[in-house]
């Protein structure tokens, strides 16, 4: 399949660059399966779900990754952004500038509140770099670290909490899970008083979420791997709905992939471990009914997963309308309820 079946056009003013205030006021473009396209408001959101229906939510918080400092001695300017940590105080990082961060180069950030050491080369200029400090390493981490926004926002964010969902708790996400950041606390208790039962999965989001597909047939595309875990209640709950026949709606294409990941046999298997699924049309959904998300990049994997679950040309169709009707896109924008 080409990856040119995956392309639109969209004008760069519609690419948001700030989020909504308030976060439910954002605009959602809803895609049922039996009628046209509906424009509406996030916060009516629960008028389009059932009293029984299973919300699945990705839990994870992005890390303040971006790592600004200098080395030890020369005083040269030096960043690193964490990827993952690959033993503890043992980060996996993209450094610059990579030419001058060579193996022992030792590196101070903030007022030295935090140091790191390279100790690797890693492949595609990623170095192993192990971090000393006193105390909490989240605590020093908030401290000396900077929130990383995605490659097409270019304006400073006022509040980095709004880069966060309302209920992520567990940091380590290079890039939010974007669909989350239009829900509310009311929003959520809304959901509940109505019966909507609400779980949560965990993957952490890579940089690799932002990486074009370079192949020009999307079967020779190489998925980047992204840690996951799924609790023994959510696989329950999740298992449990499906028998009763009630529908699982994923909030995210990253709580796509994890419940794809562990549900392949059609039971949500609890777990956890690193996952590369790459959902593309053709593929045949196991788990989820329905999938809340944002608007995805030209070309991109996330794009592709949209298009399996609810058809390419009707896909495209809508991101169409979107375009029209001055929809706001990507991270930052609007939302879509596919049902």
């Amino acid at each position: 399949m080409e990856i040119s079946l995956f392309d639109y056009l969209l004008p760069k003013e519609l690419i948001a660059q700030h989020p909504m205030e308030p976060r439910d006021h954002s605009r959602m473009l809803v895609l049922p399966k039996d009628t046209g396209l509906i424009h509406d408001r996030f916060y009516h959101l629960p008028q389009y779900l059932q009293p029984g229906d299973l919300l699945v939510f990705n839990h994870t918080r992005v890390l303040p990754a971006r790592l600004l400092g200098y080395k030890e001695g020369s005083g040269g300017q030096a960043e690193c952004f964490l990827l993952h940590q690959a033993a503890p105080g043992l980060w996996d990082c993209l450094v610059r500038p990579g030419r001058r961060l060579q193996p022992g180069t030792r590196l101070i950030f903030g007022q030295g509140e935090m140091r790191g050491t390279i100790e690797e080369r890693r492949s595609a200029g990623g170095r192993l770099v192990r971090f000393e400090w006193q105390g909490d390493f989240e605590e020093v981490l908030n401290q000396v670290g900077q929130v990383p926004l995605p490659p097409y926002i270019h304006e400073d964010l006022d509040d980095p909490e709004r880069y966060q969902t309302v209920y992520g708790n567990k940091a380590g996400s290079a890039a939010a899970p974007t669909a989350g950041l239009h829900f509310t606390e009311n929003t959520l208790a809304e959901l509940k008083a109505m019966g909507v039962e609400l779980a949560e999965v965990l993957l952490h989001v890579g940089l690799g979420t932002f990486r074009p597909v370079e192949a020009q047939k999307i079967e020779d595309h190489k998925m980047h791997k992204e840690y996951y875990e799924v609790s023994k209640k959510t696989a329950a709950a999740v298992n449990r709905a499906k028998s009763e026949g009630r529908r699982v709606i994923a909030v995210g294409t990253t709580a796509v992939r994890t419940l794809e990941s562990m549900g392949q046999t059609g039971n949500l298997r609890p777990g956890q471990g690193w996952t590369d699924i790459f959902i593309y049309p053709g593929y045949r959904f196991k788990i989820i009914d329905g999938l809340l998300t944002n608007f995805h990049l030209p070309k991109s994997t996330l794009l592709m997963l949209v298009s399996a679950l609810a058809g390419r040309e009707r896909v495209l169709a809508a991101y169409e309308e979107a375009v029209r009707e001055q929809y706001r896109f990507f991270s930052f924008g609007d939302c879509m309820l596919l049902l």
